[in-house]
């Protein structure tokens, strides 16, 4: 099974409170397989766009994904996972490893950068998250 992931985390305040979104689709986007839409606690933006790919990952896995291909907003996350830029972050250097083991667990992979205006669904369950969190 081929599975299209839109990803995306976001902070308010750098650190600050921070939330993960994610929709998973079918080969052919003709149907939404789940979505991701969860707080996650005091973090930095780019923390949580790598968190919300290890969770969009982990759900790919669950639902038998054998190949899949993954867009994000962050060209930074997407540079550092092809290996042209640094992770010098620690609490980055911490999680990435892993993030790499599990996308090389499936057959194929692929990370994207995109504009921010085509990944705004992931982008709008991140906002869902922090506005319900935040709200209480």
């Amino acid at each position: 099974m081929h599975i299209i992931i839109y990803s995306d985390g976001g902070s308010r305040g750098n650190p600050g409170p921070a939330g993960i979104g994610a929709v998973l689709w079918n080969a052919d986007k003709t149907k939404k397989l789940a979505q991701i839409s969860k707080y996650i606690g005091e973090t930095t933006n780019n923390q949580a766009e790598y968190r919300a790919l290890d969770a969009a990952l982990d759900r790919a896995k669950e639902l038998g994904a054998k190949t899949i291909e993954c867009y994000l907003d962050s060209q930074l996350v997407v540079r550092q996972l092809e290996g042209k830029y640094k992770v010098k972050e620690p609490g980055i250097a911490a999680i990435f490893p892993a993030i790499k083991f599990k996308l090389h667990s499936f057959g194929t992979h692929s990370c994207h950068d995109i504009r921010r205006e085509l990944n705004k669904d992931a982008d709008a369950l991140v906002n869902e998250a922090l506005d319900k969190k935040l709200k209480n």
